[in-house]
């Protein structure tokens, strides 16, 4: 018996939400058709559908709005192996934004099934209405607009889908899931859902208004990839010469936080690069609000020994803050074992064992995380300062780096 694709009964929708039975559906016909979870590799979207992440087995990559379908398809041609299923998972929401990319994975009929879970809404961002709305739909909303939505299934079936079907009942969901799982090539099926939140809350209204079930298919060979063996992308590359010197151990996490605009990300790629150049295995990861031009800027690096296998840094060994909303977004990173560095400004009671510093005022608003953490660095022989500036030198900003540098290095060998 193939292994459960649920990892739990609790669905991460809304109570209602026809998202949940069609998942558990779903796991039902994967588990009837024989596929034990790492066969499955699951792709899901932005929105309400791309919360299935968590409770399946599977595989799982969440991509980006109205991504899921291309995303699949890569995997589904770069699949060396048989007896393996592809599913894209995304809302109506996702299959409109993303149109092009179910026509052209129908188009190349690749081996994939997308599931289209159909609540006629955005549901995650408010209730607006999508390409699948359809006009008896919005006139309940009392929305002024009879434009037709598109029939998906017909789209992709005239794009040369395998199989392409609608279905509103639950009670058929399973059966019709079984048969796009088994089509030979690309196969979509979408389900209409409840929205208890948003939308239709009953089945007999949401049947009233959804567009009617329909099955579409042709007999047509599954598109496959062409293996060849080939070489290591590598074996060209030359090994990166390390000519500097760390004192780094083992292992040593840093989280530098300030505010967009503040050179943070600028910052911990400069160390990163320059902690390899020092021999050491280095990640970067950065984290700020959709704006992108205002709010808070995180930057985690890691620097290591030895090979780094997970880029999470929940228990930072240094934690860098100059400006209030980076203090803010780190402040719960900060442990007990946490070397803190301040800003003179944010100085705070709650950290009284905190390193402060006139960064702001000595590297500027855009150099001062850059100055903070180079001069902490360079103090305590994590990177020679002249790994720091064959790095800064190399950036288009490189006059303004090196300057902030060697103002960080020559403060360190006064103190």
């Amino acid at each position: 018996m193939a292994q459960p694709i649920l990892l739990t009964k609790d669905m991460p929708f809304c109570p209602g939400c026809g998202h949940g039975i069609a998942v558990k559906n779903l796991a039902k016909a994967l588990e009837e058709a024989g596929y034990n979870p790492l066969d499955v590799i699951v792709v899901s979207d932005i929105g309400c559908a791309g919360l299935v992440d968590p409770v399946l087995s599977t595989h799982t990559i969440h991509g980006l709005h109205g991504r899921a379908p291309a995303l699949a398809l890569g995997v589904s041609l770069g699949l060396a192996k048989p007896g393996k299923k592809v599913i894209a998972i995304q809302g109506d929401g996702g299959a409109t934004i993303g149109l092009q990319h179910l026509l052209e994975a129908a188009r190349r009929n690749v081996d994939m099934t997308l599931i289209v879970l159909n609540n006629l809404l955005y549901g995650m961002t408010g209730g607006q209405m999508s390409g699948l709305s359809t006009p008896q739909f919005k006139a309940d909303k009392h929305i002024e607009d009879d434009t037709p939505p598109f029939d998906i299934v017909r789209l992709v079936h005239e794009a040369g889908a395998a199989y392409s079907c609608r279905v509103t009942a639950p009670a058929d969901f399973q059966a019709h899931f079984m048969e796009a799982l088994g089509a030979p090539g690309f196969s979509m099926i979408e389900v209409a859902c409840l929205c208890p939140s948003h939308g239709v809350k009953k089945l007999k209204d949401l049947a009233a208004i959804a567009l009617g079930d329909q099955k579409l298919a042709h007999r047509r060979a599954p598109a496959r990839a062409q293996y060849r063996e080939t070489s290591s992308l590598f074996e060209k590359d030359k090994l990166v010469a390390t000519p500097f010197h760390s004192s780094i151990k083992e292992r040593l996490g840093v989280v530098i936080a300030g505010s967009a605009g503040g050179g943070v990300q600028s910052a911990a790629r400069l160390i990163a690069n320059a902690a390899i150049r020092s021999g050491l295995y280095a990640t970067m990861k950065g984290e700020y609000p959709i704006t992108v031009g205002t709010g808070f800027s995180l930057a985690e690096v890691i620097l290591s020994r030895n090979k780094i296998h997970y880029t999470g840094l929940e228990s930072p060994d240094v934690v860098v803050a100059v400006t209030e909303d980076g203090l803010a977004k780190a402040r719960s990173s900060i442990k007990p074992h946490t070397t803190l560095l301040l800003d003179s400004k944010l100085k705070n009671e709650a950290f009284p064992a905190a390193i402060c510093g006139d960064f702001q005022k000595e590297g500027g608003k855009q150099g001062a995380a850059l100055f903070a953490v180079a001069g902490w660095l360079i103090q305590e022989g994590v990177l020679e300062v002249d790994a720091l500036l064959e790095l800064a030198g190399k950036h288009k900003h490189a006059e303004f780096l090196v300057e902030v540098i060697e103002k960080a290095g020559g403060m360190v060998r006064e103190g």
